[in-house]
């Protein structure tokens, strides 16, 4: 019924009795309509109006006629003279537009809520990124490193571990050789070192603590290297407080050659020699030599020994020997509690001897000086002297460590 109306609203309906029972309607009969003068000539292109048409309209899904309705179509030529566009490549492609404008939306937002963040260092030592790979200083002869002091490389006296350190240590050795552009396959060696199967090896570290980082402290290491005698090589470090620049650490190194197949020691090959010569810096050590002969300790002499050490998988390096550092621990295995509680490692002198592998049986043996073992708090300075050594009796590392008494320290979990 609304369909009706809107359309007899533009074109009045006839009434059923206004039309003739033989389809005739009278033509000048009240309610009459005359669609002659709508009715389009052949092929105008034009709309053309049916009356008594309508789209059926659906009711339950059955489609009802409504008498008096009026459709309007499109003729044929107007249809054909228009066809629709042919579906190519171009017009099937997305509205890129829409698309740069999307992205651009959310490249804005990205860069607003980035600078909302706040970068700035809470600490002046953060000015500095603790996280880097390091680089080469001082015209390209000195290489710095910096290491941010982490929760697990502290112990119960809330410093650094002597084996942080150390570890720091070769870190800076070994990343000194790779940004040079040095770095072989091989455990720090170089390719001219990698092409005749030669390694470095240490056989003499001497290191001296003034003081151990805590934890969140930022390091700041120095490493370089210099000539020591005809065939070998000496690698000095200096660590310091990147917040006050204080001197924490000064270590100083030995290395010569070893053939990694018949593990005996090398000269140094003129090709190596034109590789690594450029890099030496013309300098005393960073520290002065400890003469001091190492003393031999046996199971007489020795006051506390340690047996059963043995390396774990982890403990090798990728030379297929023990990490140097390991060495420290199993030296530190013999020494007494005592020592371990109240005093802490000033400085320490090692000579390496011997390698050992990963089926190797070792014995820790240690020597204390001049101390009276049950009143440490007070004893002041405490020397050790070390044996690192195989079942057999071969020796593997002879060491000298220092100690004095530790600064009282809070408690985890006290009030000061």
């Amino acid at each position: 019924m609304v369909a009706t109306s809107a359309t007899s609203s533009f074109f009045p309906v006839p009434s059923s009795s206004s039309l003739d029972p033989n389809g005739k309607g009278g033509g000048n009969k009240i309610g009459s309509t005359n669609f002659a003068g709508l009715n389009s000539p052949p092929n105008s292109g034009r709309m053309k109006v049916k009356p008594n048409a309508q789209a059926p309209p659906k009711i339950n899904g059955k489609k009802v006629g409504l008498p008096g309705s009026v459709d309007i179509v499109r003729t044929d030529t107007e249809t054909s003279s228009h066809p629709p566009a042919p579906r190519t490549f171009i017009n099937q492609l997305p509205d890129w537009s829409m698309l740069l404008a999307a992205i651009t939306t959310i490249f804005l937002a990205a860069e607003k809520q980035w600078m909302m963040l706040d970068w700035k260092p809470r600490r002046s030592d953060m000015l500095m990124d603790p996280f880097g790979i390091g680089r080469i200083v001082q015209d390209g002869l000195v290489f710095r490193q910096n290491f941010s002091i982490r929760s697990y490389e502290i112990g119960a006296d809330r410093a650094a571990s002597i084996e942080t350190v150390m570890n720091h240590l070769q870190e800076t050795a070994l990343n000194h050789v790779k940004t040079a552009g040095l770095l072989g396959d091989g455990f720090g060696s170089t390719p001219e070192m990698f092409k005749k199967n030669l390694i470095w090896v240490v056989t003499r570290m001497q290191v001296v603590v003034d003081k151990y980082p805590t934890w969140g402290d930022v390091v700041e290491v120095d490493t370089w290297v210099s000539q020591s005698g005809k065939n070998g090589m000496r690698r000095d470090w200096l660590v310091r407080d990147c917040n006050t620049g204080e001197t924490l650490t000064r270590a100083s190194s030995v290395w010569v050659m070893m053939n990694k197949l018949t593990r005996r020691l090398s000269k140094i090959p003129e090709e190596v020699r034109g590789e690594i010569e450029p890099y030496f810096v013309n300098s005393d050590p960073v520290l002065t030599e400890d003469s001091r002969k190492l003393t031999k300790l046996d199971d007489k002499t020795a006051d506390y020994v340690r047996s059963g050490l043995t390396p774990r998988w982890s403990d090798l390096d990728v030379n297929q020997h023990v990490n140097n550092v390991k060495y420290i621990g199993w030296i530190l295995e013999s020494a007494p509690v005592g020592i371990m509680e109240r005093q802490k490692l000033k400085s320490m002198t090692l000579e390496y001897r011997r390698e050992c592998g990963r089926d190797s049986v070792l014995q820790s043996l240690t020597a204390v000086a001049g101390c009276d073992m049950g009143n440490l708090a007070t004893a002041g300075d405490v020397e050790c002297q070390h044996l690192l050594r195989l079942q057999d009796g071969a020796e593997v590392v002879r060491g000298r460590t220092e100690w004095s008494s530790k600064t009282p320290t809070t408690t985890w979990g006290t009030t000061p």
